[in-house]
């Protein structure tokens, strides 16, 4: 294990600055992008369309990375990521049509998919296994610290700057490339020791799953629980993001958002102390599901009753979202954890593969399949089918023996 780092190296603190940089460039232009191809005619369906081909490619791709980490390792990967997310940033500029704006969506989500694997697989190599909630709750606050302040900056930007210098904005994942040499060989002697750990080994890595997985280098056995989680609660979060600003006025709107990015934040750093100081691995996603519950619950409270204006609507729409965002801040670093401990650390980048696609599928159904349920049932139908399908993924959170 003498090549890993700690969540005190150099190595690790580089990694969070280059997660910084590399989100930021999505953060800043998930608003806009948006925008500006319904700037240039397309409407909502241009909008839309978008920020699906987006992650469409994003998921697409999560799925070959673990393949590349493989094949050309850690730091290429997340290199290539950086480059595919920052460089068709300013190129947006050039044309608001649809078809350019969807053929640039595609090729950053493709760069956001190597990036989230890659740097999260990286966070398990250079962050020993007992470190591993601690280094995922810094991975998530290097994550959420750019959404918390770029999402709402960018459609300000706008306004004040322009689309095309906002646009050049979005370019700074490439400010991060000179730091990708820095981030120090991956740990693959760790990968080689593990046929020879032992069963003392694996039982230990068994009992940091929570009892969610069974880790050896011959194959690993991810029970339903984390990844049911992550993508009920993402499902979750998804709709509330994308649906709030449609149903509260705007100053509830900016405070339950904001509440929810505290939340996610508190959420896994909380987390990640737990996990590593009494080897709660696992233990931590029956009551992040929860708090996500009793959130969306009070959602469907406050859209359904009707809550008055001013500072009650303030207050019940950003409770509930701040419970939704504790909640799935919780869910978020325990079942990475959970999965890092389940596959061994031959297998890590396959971890990060499932958790990341869980997260994204999961946000994607929340913005298309329960914007087709408000439709029709309207935005308490939706929020209501989100607590449904948490509720759903309760039994599955709980605590099993290993397998």
């Amino acid at each position: 294990m003498g090549t890993q780092s700690s969540v005190r190296g150099g190595a690790f603190r580089l990694l969070l600055c280059t997660t910084v940089l590399g989100f930021g460039g999505y953060a800043l232009l998930l608003p806009v992008v948006p925008l500006w191809v319904a700037h240039g005619g397309s409407g909502a369906f241009g909008a839309g369309a978008s920020t699906g081909v987006f992650m469409l490619f994003t998921v697409l791709s999560q799925f070959g990375v673990p393949w590349l980490l493989r094949r050309i390792g850690h730091r290429w990967v997340l290199g290539i990521g950086l480059a595919l997310v920052g460089a068709p940033a300013p190129a947006f500029a050039l044309s608001a049509a649809l078809a350019p704006v969807l053929g640039l969506s595609a090729v950053r989500g493709v760069g956001f998919g190597l990036l989230t694997v890659g740097g999260a697989a990286l966070v398990a190599e250079l962050a020993p296994a007992g470190e591993h909630g601690r280094a995922s709750a810094w991975l998530g606050v290097a994550i959420g610290l750019p959404q918390l302040t770029l999402l709402p900056l960018g459609v300000t930007g706008v306004d004040r700057l322009g689309f095309p210098v906002v646009l050049a904005l979005g370019a700074s994942p490439l400010l991060a490339l000179p730091l990708v040499p820095f981030l120090g060989p991956p740990a693959r002697a760790v990968a080689r020791a593990a046929p020879s750990a032992g069963r003392g080994e694996g039982g230990r890595a068994a009992s940091a799953a929570g009892g969610f997985g069974r880790a050896g280098p011959g194959g690993w056995a991810v029970t339903a629980g984390p990844v049911v989680a992550m993508l009920a609660c993402a499902t979750a979060q998804g709709g509330l993001v994308t649906f709030l600003p449609l149903v509260a006025e705007a100053g509830a709107v900016t405070v339950a958002l904001f509440g929810t990015a505290v939340g996610a934040l508190a959420g896994r750093l909380v987390a990640g102390e737990l996990v590593d100081r009494y080897s709660l691995g696992g233990r931590l996603l029956a009551p992040g599901v929860a708090f996500t519950l009793v959130g969306m619950l009070v959602e469907v409270f406050a859209v359904s009753a009707e809550a008055p204006a001013g500072l009650a609507e303030v207050g019940v729409f950003s409770g509930g979202a701040l419970l939704v965002g504790l909640g799935f801040g919780l869910v978020q670093n325990d079942s990475l954890v959970a999965l890092f401990a389940a596959a061994g650390p031959a297998r890590y980048g396959h971890a990060s593969a499932v958790w990341n696609i869980a997260y994204d599928a999961g946000t994607g159904v929340g913005a298309l399949g329960l914007g087709a349920v408000a439709q029709a049932f309207g935005f308490g139908g939706a929020f209501g089918v989100a607590a449904a399908l948490v509720l759903v993924a309760t039994p599955f959170t709980l605590r099993r023996r290993p397998c």
